[in-house]
Formats: C-alpha cells, structure tokens, sequence
C-alpha cells in the first residue's frame, strides 16, 4: 500500500516517533510517504534524524521529507496527524503562572480552566489556517487525526468551521482501564468497558469480567487499593458521589470541578507528589520542560542507542495507527474516539464533541449509539460544554466578550475568582499571548491600555500550594533511565511512584 501521511508539530519527539514506529510496525505501510513538518526547524531536524535512523534500521526504503512550509508537507497526504503545541512551552508557561497570582491554581491548564481556555484561544487560530490549507493541497479523502489539546475546543473548530473530517484520540481512557483492571486483580484484556462522556471527562458506565458487572464493586476496590487510595483521592471521592469512574487523572479532574483546588489550604489534602499527574501544581508545564531541555542537551546520546523495532509486539497504544491499518486493510479495531455528537449520547448536545466507543475498518470509523449518560455525570460534562461553546465562539470570532464569559462559567476559575479578577486576568493573558493571538489584535490593544491606565486589583504573590522546581539538566543527569523516558514519551503519566504530599 502506497498513501501519504503528514505529521504536524513534528518536532514533537514524545508522540512523532512513537507514532511512527506504530504505523510502520504494519507489514502493509513499509511502503508509504511520510512527511514531517515543525516551525521549529532545530526541532524538525533532530526528530528527523532520528526517526529517519529507526527507519534505515529496519530496513526500510522511506526517506522522510521534512519542511517547515506546512503546505509541502500537506500535499497528498491523506492521513495528518496534528500534535501541534501552539506558543509552546513560553506560551504554556504564561497560562500558569498569570491564573496562579489570581488563586487559579492548576495542575495542567491544557483543556478546561483558564489555562485551557487560552491554550484554545491559540490552537484554534491556527488549526483554522492549518484546516484551509488542508482543504487545498491534501488529499480529497483526507482523514485529520487530532492529539492536539484542548481536544473538545480544537475538534469543534475543524468540524464546524475548519470543515475537514477530524477524530480526536486520546490515551486516558485505556489509563483508567489498566488501573480498573488493577483493582480488581484482573489482566486489562480480561475487563471489558464502555466508556462514554466528553474528552478528559469520560465516565466507565459499563465494566464486566465474564458477564459479571463489577461497577458496583468498585468504590470498595479503589478504597482498599495501596496506591490509588492516596494517589487517585479526587477521582475516588468523584466515584464515590457520582457513582462512575473518571477517565481522568487525579491532576486533571481536580481542575475541571469547582470543588478541590478552590481553597488553597484544602488542595494538599486532595493530591499527592509521587508523581506530577496526582495534582503537582504545574506539573505538566514542569515535566515537558525538562523533557525539552534534557532531548535538547541529550540528543547525541540518543542517536548512538538502539533504533527501535518496528514489530507488532513493540506498538503503543495511542490509537492512531490502528484507525489507519483499520481503513486501509479493513482489520476490525475497537477503540475511543472523539467526534461530533449528533445523537450518540443522548443527554448531551448534538453539536459537542464525545467520546465514546468506536469500531473501525475498511468502511469507515463507526461510532454506534450510547445512550443516556447517568444524569449526574451528564450534569458535569454539559457545564464543561459550556464553557467549551463559548471559547470556540470567542477563539473564531475574535470576541474577547465570549472568552471573558467562558473564563466566568469555567468552573475551577469561578470559584476562585469574581468577575473583576476574571476580567484583569484575562486581559493579561491576552497580553501575554500578543504573538499567538491574531484574531485578538484590537482586544488586545484595549487591555494594554487598561493595565497601563487603570487602578488594577491587588494581585498574589503565590507559587502555588504544591509546585516543585523544574530540575537542572545535572540533576536529571543523574537518572538518565528516567529523564529520557519522560523525554521519549507522549504519556508523560507512565512513571506513578506513590509519595507524600
């Protein structure tokens, strides 16, 4: 088989070359083109490098075009793999740290809160022009396959305006099945699930070991468990009030909810340090940046390891590769996705984007119906689509009213702040993201001239309630096992090791 895959926000190391090596693991795609394409032309060419170099080792004919004009790399593809970061780590930076000096104190900030909702602000505005561009040069029958977050934001932008068939994929949802599994001392092959909900807030409605639902079971499980009992404590208290399991990280659930990182005494109580996933203050900010800096200052070390091998038994789990083999080879894969609603849960709106169960081979990706959410886990995601609506609205239109309103209904920054913070804050995020933000240019200019006019509102000086500094390149020397697997990795939250807060 003979088609063309593009990669964009190549210079991704942690997901291009995983990705890579999933889909040229398929004994039917030794033959493909691929194309890498990055802004960041260092970057570009060192995960060039080495991808290139696992691709010789396998004795493959496929030299890798690699370019950072976009629109080169776009021609023909049919299959594009967006794992764009947009202001990358500078941008991400400012999306902590400016919400951390109004009380927003957040463990991620890459889908929902204020981090969230301005990390969209910025992909969305460039996934539209990435869309455009898509619609021109690629293939007429292209598939965009997105693991670029907000997830939800981002589908909803190339769906209803980008106008390019897009799925969003995901790896929480096979996380929380491991961990499910775990609990109840069973392999994860042996647990089936339906998982169903919004990204990142998907609920486990239906887990069954040989005809047997175990949902009822699982509190109890979850309580007793030595690790998960300290490490999973929101996720736990979130089961144990709404009934259903969340496919997400004790991190990440803490900040889409009102209820555990509003009080900044009460947030230790809920979190852990063993590892940043269990609610570190800025914790993923910290670990993409010593993975940068460690691939960065790391790279010849790297090209003298050994390539990786591109066979079957060595794929992840990210579900890309499979949606490819599905629809070109027409080999059945059940998996996650995201897409858009249109009737698939029933009490949430048509025009969100899900996630729930798929199937997919050669005639396509089949989404089949859910149902009914229970209505509590309904009630959380339908806040959360909310606040989703209005940033996509805001982000398309340039309407920093709309942003402002989103940053108001999002949940974590609602209870933190009144609608006077809300308002300086975003004008600062605004200001701060200038260089990304073109559809904001005359907001823009207007919350200069607040900040620089008006008498602003006393702002914290605080580092949040439990963030750790970002470790030296001497320091991760140490355990270089360890740095370049955080490095090397899209799923940053593989390493848990249990600690104390």
């Amino acid at each position: 088989m003979s088609f063309k895959v593009a990669f964009m926000g190549a210079g991704s190391i942690g997901f291009t070359r995983g990705l890579l090596r999933d889909l040229l693991a398929v004994k039917e795609f030794r033959d493909i083109d691929v194309s890498f394409t990055d802004i960041n032309d260092k970057n570009l060419d060192m995960v060039t490098q080495l991808c290139q170099r696992d691709i010789e080792a396998n004795g493959l004919d496929i030299t890798i075009e690699a370019t950072t004009n976009r629109r080169q790399a776009l021609q023909g593809a049919k299959y594009i793999f967006n794992v764009v970061r947009i202001g990358g780590l500078e941008a991400f930076q400012t999306d902590i740290e400016i919400p951390l000096k109004y009380g927003v104190d957040q463990c991620v900030g890459d889908t929902l809160s204020a981090g969230g909702i301005m990390y969209g602000q910025r992909g969305i505005a460039e996934v539209l022009d990435i869309c455009k561009d898509i619609r021109e040069v690629a293939h007429d029958d292209c598939l965009l396959l997105n693991y670029a977050n907000p997830m939800a934001m981002m589908m909803w932008a190339c769906n209803k305006y980008g106008r390019v068939n897009t799925i969003g994929l995901c790896h929480g949802v096979q996380n929380g099945h491991k961990q499910i599994a775990e609990v109840f001392g069973l392999e994860k092959e042996d647990v089936d699930i339906v998982c169903a909900g919004i990204n990142h807030q998907t609920w486990y409605i239906k887990i069954n070991h040989q005809g047997k639902d175990l949902t009822g079971g699982l509190l109890e499980a979850f309580e007793n468990h030595p690790e998960y009992s300290r490490t999973e404590k929101v996720r736990i208290d979130m089961l144990r009030r709404f009934g259903y399991y969340s496919t997400e990280s004790n991190g990440h659930l803490s900040e889409y909810v009102p209820w555990y990182r509003k009080r900044t005494k009460e947030i230790k109580e809920w979190i852990d340090l063993g590892s940043w996933i269990n609610g570190e203050t800025g914790g993923y900010l910290r670990v993409c940046t010593e993975g940068r800096n460690w691939f960065e200052t790391d790279f010849p070390n790297w090209l003298k390891e050994p390539a990786f091998e591109y066979k079957p038994e060595n794929r992840g789990e990210e579900h890309g590769s499979y949606i490819v083999e599905g629809l070109e080879t027409g080999r059945l894969y059940r998996g996650h996705f995201n897409t858009v609603n249109s009737g698939i849960i029933s009490n949430l709106p048509d025009d969100a984007i899900i996630e729930a169960p798929g199937y997919v081979d050669r005639n396509g990706i089949n989404m089949p119906k859910v149902g009914d959410l229970p209505l509590g886990c309904a009630a959380v995601c339908n806040v959360s689509i909310s606040v989703q609506r209005l940033s996509v609205e805001a982000a398309v239109n340039g309407d920093d009213k709309l942003l402002r309103q989103a940053m108001m209904m999002d949940p974590l920054v609602g209870a933190v702040c009144n609608p006077k913070e809300i308002w300086q804050m975003v004008d600062e995020m605004l200001v701060a993201g200038e260089d990304w933000l073109p559809q904001y240019t005359e907001a823009i200019e207007q919350a200069k001239y607040r900040l620089r006019t008006d008498e602003l509102l006393p702002v914290k000086d605080y580092n949040g309630a439990a963030r750790l500094k970002v470790k030296t390149v001497e320091e991760m020397a140490e355990n270089r096992e360890k740095a370049s697997r955080n490095a090397g990795e899209a799923d940053k939250s593989k390493d848990r090791p249990a600690g104390k807060v």
